[in-house]
């Protein structure tokens, strides 16, 4: 039950919000995690400041999980997460932050897992 919010200060088109959505469907593996519960949530041009000033290309990325993953996955899939938005969108990895959240209580269908 993985959910994956961005931040992003870039306006996106729906093509690029498909791309990206799609890359963080495979690489949510890496918390070994599967697509067919993953939800990802845009915030397109978000005002994000890092050190003081306005980033023109930046993103903060949470992603929630059912349970927990460990160091070494989530480590693993900050390096994706980065290089998808690099690839994807021209954002550099020194103006991303990725936090994870592990939750145990999750509801989904009228019901918690």
């Amino acid at each position: 039950m993985p959910f994956i919010e961005s931040k992003i200060t870039l306006k996106l088109t729906a093509e690029q919000k498909e791309r990206v959505k799609t890359r963080f469907g495979k690489a949510i593996s890496a918390l070994r995690k599967g697509e067919s519960y993953l939800m990802v949530g845009f915030e397109d041009g978000y005002e994000l400041y890092f050190a003081g000033k306005k980033l023109e290309k930046g993103a903060y990325v949470s992603v929630s999980l059912f349970g927990s993953a460990s160091s070494s996955d989530c480590e693993k899939m900050t390096g994706l997460v980065c290089d998808i938005l690099k690839e994807e969108l021209g954002i550099p990895a020194d103006a991303v932050y990725v936090t994870y959240h592990p939750v145990s209580d999750w509801g989904w269908n009228g019901s918690d897992f």
